[in-house]
Parts: structure tokens; sequence; C-alpha cells
């Protein structure tokens, strides 16, 4: 029997309710031809939607894959106003609720199980606003995430000097440090699910040169961080780690700020985001030069 794609169950579905509230929204789903006008959205705030920008400069197109859709929404002249790429995440390309709500009451027909919505916080409050009437419950709703930039270098005397773009040979330290990493951030190891497809990430980031790694004389890590998305525009630091036997000793805006002037070699913008209750991690990448730009939000399934 073949299992029919997300694609494929989202055109049978908006077929047979093409005047349900869905429609009557504007949303419908994306093709080839509306590739150009959602470069276009992106275009518009590059950092706040790198991750999307990323997806599109890896497929070259916005037409349904077997993996992944996209949704569009548009206005009453025929014009693409926001967009939300959906995968195993869902990630919208817009900054109001409104659309963002128009997003989840799409998805909510479709029944299908996410591993998270993230991006622009309006927007994520909108798609989880009716997301939260279906059937997937969420673990952690992170409402507030200050969207943190840089666009010049961290003034030297900031910089150790001690972090360093990971080697091959540094996989099998790097990938419990990685583990730990997430175990502490969601409360569970990814390698107890999905285990192959977490180690085939790790393994890329290393071979990318986006994994960045401080190790000792030994060889253990001390401070790990990913460029966990890069474009020409801009990059995105994830999976900051130090090692517990190094916290406390004051090392981690020396360790941030390597990382940071790693990041600006490759675009002229270096961005994060993180948790708003994390007092001690903002006033280290403010130290480091980091300035708020925006303001994210993640739900997680």
């Amino acid at each position: 029997m073949r299992i029919p794609s997300p694609a494929a169950l989202w055109s049978r579905s908006t077929r047979s309710a093409r005047h349900d509230d869905a429609a009557s929204d504007g949303v419908r789903l994306l093709t080839q031809a509306d590739t150009a006008a959602v470069r276009a959205l992106v275009a518009e705030d590059p950092v706040a939607h790198t991750f999307v920008d990323s997806q599109l400069a890896t497929t070259g197109t916005v037409a349904a894959r077997s993996s992944a859709l996209y949704l569009g929404r548009f206005d009453e002249h025929e014009r693409l106003v926001a967009a939300c790429w959906v995968g195993s995440n869902v990630v919208p390309v817009c900054s109001d609720e409104d659309s963002g709500a128009a997003f989840g009451r799409a998805l909510l027909k479709q029944r299908r199980r996410f591993a998270s919505v993230f991006g622009p916080a309006e927007a994520v409050r909108g798609i989880w606003s009716e997301l939260a009437h279906g059937r997937q419950r969420a673990f952690d709703i992170r409402e507030h995430q200050p969207l943190m930039t840089m666009t010049a270098p961290p003034a030297p005397e900031l910089r150790a000097h001690a972090v360093r773009t990971a080697w091959p040979h540094d996989y099998d330290r790097l990938l419990p440090a990685c583990a730990a990493m997430f175990e502490e951030e969601l409360g569970y190891s990814p390698l107890t699910q999905g285990e192959a497809q977490y180690r085939a990430r790790v393994d890329w980031l290393i071979r990318a040169g986006h994994a960045l790694v401080e190790t000792d004389q030994s060889g253990r890590i001390v401070f790990k961080a990913e460029l966990g998305v890069v474009t020409p525009l801009a990059t995105q630091i994830q999976g900051v780690w130090m090692n517990p036997d190094f916290r406390g000793l004051g090392l981690a805006a020396s360790r941030m700020a390597d990382v940071a002037a790693l990041a600006l070699e490759l675009a002229p913008t270096v961005s994060l985001y993180v948790n708003d209750y994390n007092t001690r991690a903002l006033a280290t990448y403010e130290r480091v030069g980091f300035e708020q730009a925006g303001e994210f939000a993640t739900v997680l399934f």
C-alpha cells in the first residue's frame, strides 16, 4: 500500500474543502511558481527568517517535497503576504498573529504531528492558538525568546582565541557533548529518539565547518557551539554548551566572543535566540556585543 505524501494529503484536503475556513483565510499550498514571492518575503527580514532562507538555498523551490511543503496566505489581490514552512517543524515567514492563526487553522485540518513550532513570536503564538485545540500536546512553550544579533566583531580584548572549527577526529567526543546539551535543554537524550539522524547531523556540522569547539590537552570538550543555520546574509548560533567541569570560571563571554568572530567570517550578521528567563546567558551575550533585534517563541511537542 502506497502511503500518500504530506503534500498529497494537503492537496486532497484543500480540494475537498475549498470553501472552508482555510480557504476563506487565503491559505493554500504553494508551488514552484510562488518561489520568487517567498524569497521576497524572506528578504524583508533575512535574519529572522534565516532558517527558511537556508531551506530555499538547499532546494531552490517552494514546491512540495516528500519531507516538507510551504503554505502561503494571499490577500484579496492574490499577493502573497505570509508563508509557512511545514516539515518536522513549523516555521512561519511572517510576524503577525493573524497570519499565524490562519496557518494554524490550516494545519489543524491535516492531523499531522510536529516536533516544534518556532520563529517570530507573534506568528508562533497565532499558530499555537489554533494547534492547541488539536490532539498534540506541547510539553514546553517558550513565549519570549529575545532574538539577538551582532554585525561588528567583538572587542579584541574579549577574545580567548580558544575556540576553533571542529575536525572529523573530534566526533567521538563532540557527540556526547552535543547530546548532553540537548538533554539539559529538552529533558531527554536525542540518542534515545532518532539516534541515527542525530549522529548524522553532528557529523554533517563537523564536515560543513559549522561545529565549533574548545578542547583541553587531552582532547576533552571544554566548550562547544554550532552555526546551526548559515546563509550568505546571516548565521544563527545554536547548541551553546560549557562542560560542567569548567562552569563558574568566567569563561563563557570569551568563548562566545570567539564564536561570534568566527561566524562573522561567514556572513555579515550573526544571530541567536535565548529564553528570556536565562538571565546569565543574556548578560553574557550582551557583554560580547549582541543586541536584541526581535523576539522569537517556540512550542515544543
